[in-house]
Order: structure tokens, then sequence, then C-alpha cells
């Protein structure tokens, strides 16, 4: 009977020669990387402008800051950021900075140029922790409600390192709506948290206005004038409705 010789399997190797693999290793550590480690299952941060996109809406993903006061605001809040933290992505992030009042009848595009100062923001490769609303949502969702926590909302309103506030002044003012205005207003005020505000009304009355027409002053208050005064740049926007005048 034939004996049947054992089938010699061979080891596995490594790919390439050893000489190879220590100088990988080698370069590797001296980039801080441990290629023993498992590969992270969550995917690459999103670019911050991409990111920045998703949350802008639709009608303003295209807006740029044009106006030369708005653009100078950018690169005065762009100034003042601060190195990154550990957790930044590596990095500058917004923490403080100036403030700016957009002022204009409707349709001007004070808006459009608010959401284009945070687009040029984001797309200079800065850290931009943002948030927009109009008063009018901030007021309804602040609104005391069974089962919702209004303060912890207005609360992360007020501490956002940059803030766009649109249309103030347009809702109805009531006690209520001061004191929430005015707690935004000066703790963004007393922080130097950067700002962007947008208002149809004129800061204060001037000789010749008409006696019924609304101004800042008179629709929320000495106390949010005063610190609106304090802390933003005023740039009054002119010319016709752009809503109504688009090509066809």
């Amino acid at each position: 009977m034939r004996s049947v010789r054992p089938v010699r399997r061979a080891l596995p190797q490594p790919v390439g020669n050893a000489r190879l693999m220590a100088r990988l290793q080698a370069k590797a550590e001296a980039m801080g990387l441990d290629l023993s480690a498992p590969l992270p299952e969550r995917s690459e941060p999103v670019p911050a402008l991409v990111a920045a996109q998703a949350r802008i809406p639709a009608a303003f993903r295209d807006a740029t800051a044009e106006h030369r006061g708005i653009t100078a605001w950018v690169a005065q809040v762009a100034a003042a950021a601060v190195p990154p933290g550990s957790n930044d992505a590596g990095r500058r992030q917004i923490t403080t900075g100036p403030s700016l009042l957009l002022l204009g009848p409707t349709g001007t595009g004070k808006t459009w140029q608010a959401y284009g100062a945070i687009r040029a923001l984001t797309a200079a490769g800065l850290g931009v922790r943002w948030q927009a609303t109009t008063a009018a949502d901030l007021y309804a969702r602040t609104r005391p409600r069974e089962g919702m926590d209004p303060e912890s909302l207005l609360q992360r309103t007020m501490r956002t390192p940059l803030l766009l506030l649109d249309d103030l002044g347009a809702a109805r003012t009531t006690e209520w709506t001061e004191e929430i205005t005015y707690r935004l207003v000066n703790w963004r005020y007393a922080h130097q948290l950067p700002t962007l505000i947008t208002s149809n009304l004129a800061p204060a009355r001037t000789p010749g206005m008409p006696p019924g027409q609304p101004v800042l002053r008179e629709r929320l208050g000495d106390r949010v004038a005063s610190r609106l005064a304090g802390m933003c740049a005023q740039i009054a926007l002119t010319g016709p409705d752009r809503r109504r005048h688009q090509p066809a």
C-alpha cells in the first residue's frame, strides 16, 4: 500500500520585504499614525461650506456678501477668530467679534447679504457654529407650553457663537417679547458675540418722519435700542424690492 506524504502548506508571507515594511512603519510613526489601530467607522467630516449649505434656506444658498461694509465686517470677524482647540478639526474658531445691523425697506437684500456673510466665513475655512432665526420664529419657539423647554432653546440661541436674527421689529410687541429680545441682545452685547441683525425699521425717529411710522427704539424699548447702538455697526440698504423685479 502506497504511503501518502503530507502536504506542506506555505505559511502566510508579508507583502513586500522586511526592510520596506520597516521603512513604512517608521514613516507612519513619524506622522503620528498607528497602523495597527482599526479604521474609524464614521466618514470624514463634511467640509464647512457644504455643511452650512445644508442648513441655509434654498432661496439663499447662492447668497453672496457684495456690500463693502458687509465684506469688511466678514474680514473683522475672521481676524478675531481664535486658534483651534483639540476637537476643532484644525480650523480657527469664531468666538467673539463685532455685530452688524442691516437696515432698509422690504426686498433690498438684507437677508441675502446676511447669509452671504455666513457663507463667506465658512468658505474661508473657519469653524463657524451659527444659528439663524427670524424674531417672530424665536418668540414662537420660546413661548411657554407643555412638554417643551423654551428656556433651554433661548439659552442656546443666546450663546451660539454667530447668530443671524432676521426681521427684528416685525413681530407684534408685548412685554414678554420685549423681555425675550432684551435677554438675547443683552447677553450677546455683554459677551461680544458676533450677531447679524436685519430690520425694516429705522433705528430711531428723525425729523419729518410720519408720526405713525414705527421705529426700532419705540418698538423694542430703550434698553434694547441702547445695546444695539453700542454693539452694532449700521448699514442701510436701499433700492427697489428685488423680489418684485426679478427677471421672468
